[in-house]
């Protein structure tokens, strides 16, 4: 119901605010349009799988499985004919070992069902990435939010109604829920207008930064206290985030025939053609 509630009030926000004063973030080209069907469609099912993996595993061990999106990213990325750049793999290898350490619990059972699932909204959530880095090469950030976001909710919203149905405790805030469909509409933008810039893996990298700002917070705020271990964590991890400043930016792979999502190209687009990296 969260998922579903969330996805669908940002998707109908999105929508109405374009719909009234920016007509002009609604031209898509049709491949373009079936690229952000497809990544949504595939995000929406991670959400499915993560809200699901969250009922069997504490949430530090779910949010460390779910962490290991970039190593999944830089998989996709790879079959797509962008291998990640050495600098690239070194910060992967240290934010996988930081967060690791980040979320270090011992003594505790991990259901493997749970585990699974995570790992495939880890999976999914990563593949997405990579869909819409290519449809984001010659479409602007918000319009691919909205028409990802659609399809985001024409995914969980039937899940929720077909799977779920329940209703929301009378006495229950609607807050929350308000502020994470907040949450979602502006991280989404802020998502694409990342992978549009500096591409998929250095945003996937870049989102690590949400583990390290949780915990940081549940400090200030929560009174919650990090162990020796978990404070190494943090220091890799930032090293890692900080790195990114070091990182050189590759074209687009516009080559046409290179790369299993090359099908999601402009009409009639030359084949030496490279945008703002020409």
């Amino acid at each position: 119901m969260v998922v579903a509630l969330r996805t669908g009030f940002a998707a109908s926000i999105m929508l109405l605010g374009i719909l009234l004063f920016y007509r002009q973030y609604f031209y898509i080209f049709p491949i373009g349009l079936a690229g952000c069907a497809l990544a949504g469609i595939i995000n929406g099912l991670g959400s499915v799988f993560y809200y699901l993996a969250l009922e069997r595993l504490d949430a530090s061990v779910g949010q460390l499985l779910y962490s290991l999106y970039p190593f999944f990213v830089a998989i996709w990325l790879a079959l797509d004919h962008q291998p990640p750049s050495h600098l690239t793999v070194f910060r992967i290898t240290l934010a996988g070992v930081a967060v690791l350490l980040l979320t270090s619990v011992p003594d505790k059972h991990v259901d493997m069902l749970g585990v699974g699932m995570m790992l495939i909204a880890a999976m999914l959530y990563a593949l997405h990435l990579p869909i819409n880095q290519r449809v984001l090469y010659e479409v602007p950030a918000p319009t691919v939010t909205l028409y990802t976001l659609m399809a985001m909710s024409m995914v969980v919203i039937p899940a929720y109604l077909l799977f779920d149905r329940s209703l929301p405790p009378q006495d229950s805030s609607w807050f929350p829920v308000l502020g994470l469909t907040f949450v979602t509409l502006f991280s989404r933008i802020a998502l694409f207008l990342g992978v549009k810039n500096i591409g998929g893996m250095q945003t996937a990298l870049l989102g690590l930064a949400e583990l390290l700002i949780a915990i940081v917070f549940s400090t200030l705020l929560l009174g919650e206290n990090l162990s020796l271990t978990q404070w190494l964590g943090a220091l890799g991890l930032s090293v890692s985030l900080i790195l990114v400043r070091y990182e050189k930016p590759t074209p687009p792979p516009y080559s046409g025939k290179t790369g299993w999502l090359s099908w999601i190209r402009p009409p009639n687009l030359p084949k030496d053609t490279f945008g703002p990296y020409e």
